[in-house]
């Protein structure tokens, strides 16, 4: 079997099909945990998840470019967001469901951040204010947590530590507690995340870009996992089209062609990740 760690099927993207491509996954032996944005989405994946006895999953959160309005494109997307304040309390109460097994996708996100529309520093302490109080609630709630990162890993080292500091009687020693989701940094910044307690993934990006494929030759059975971020990051021979939970057995056939095993090994070593660190 498969698990996709990291998809987005309660975005506008899926609106008119969700539910035909979660049943098709879940028919081809492939788990998935839907990812929140906002409070919306995050409402919209616990939705799904309640809908069925297992395979579907929720994580819920406030996305760092969410606390902003702005537009925010690249190129596989184009959306506007809102200036959503991370509450406290609102979200509490949608983390505590059976179905939700982590907080994310929260972190930080400098690469949006355009200094002709909005306060940049202010933008940036925003964002940590709101991570930190997340990583909070989700280690209060005992839930993992999923991390974004995009331009701000020296920041991000910097809020992590000190909520390791602040925070050790409830940061677990002896099993990982978070990963970073998307990951696109060097080996030494992996192992930088790994001391601090957290685990990777990759995307589709490792199947078009082979920037990634000496750390993951290296990398401990015990410290990866695979997502699609879908719909977005697809990966080859896909490229161009919407991306599904289905395509992330490509990201594993990528990470098993550089790894020289075979594919059911990659998707066993991953999904068991999964299933320790989401508790599945």
């Amino acid at each position: 079997m498969f698990i996709d760690t990291h998809a987005h099927l309660n975005f506008k993207n899926f609106k008119d099909d969700a539910e035909e491509v979660i049943k098709n996954t879940l028919a081809e032996d492939t788990w998935m945990i839907n990812i929140g944005a906002d409070y919306k989405t995050s409402k919209r994946a616990l939705e799904y998840a309640n809908k069925y006895e297992r395979g579907v999953y929720a994580a819920v959160g406030v996305h760092p470019m969410q606390l902003e309005e702005m537009r925010a494109k690249g190129d596989d997307y184009d959306f506007k967001t809102r200036g959503e304040d991370f509450n406290y309390d609102i979200f509490e109460k949608l983390a505590k469901f059976d179905k939700v097994v982590a907080v994310g996708e929260i972190g930080l996100d400098y690469y949006h951040l355009d200094p002709q529309i909005i306060d940049v520093q202010k933008a940036k302490e925003k964002q940590k204010e709101a991570f930190y109080q997340q990583l909070l609630m989700a280690r209060r709630l005992d839930l993992p947590v999923i991390i974004h990162c995009r331009q701000a890993h020296d920041d991000m080292l910097v809020v992590l530590n000190k909520f390791r500091k602040e925070n050790s009687d409830i940061i677990p020693r002896d099993k990982a507690w978070g990963v970073m989701h998307c990951f696109s940094g060097d080996e030494d910044l992996a192992w930088k995340y790994f001391s601090l307690g957290l685990i990777v993934s990759f995307t589709g990006l490792i199947t078009f870009s082979q920037q990634w494929d000496d750390l993951i030759r290296k990398l401990p059975t015990d410290k990866f996992m695979i997502e699609t971020d879908c719909p977005f990051m697809t990966p080859e021979p896909f490229r161009g089209k919407r991306n599904e939970p289905l395509l992330v057995k490509y990201v594993a056939k990528r990470i098993a062609e550089i790894k020289n095993t075979n594919i059911d090994n990659i998707a066993n070593i991953t999904s068991n990740n999964a299933k320790r660190l989401f508790r599945l």
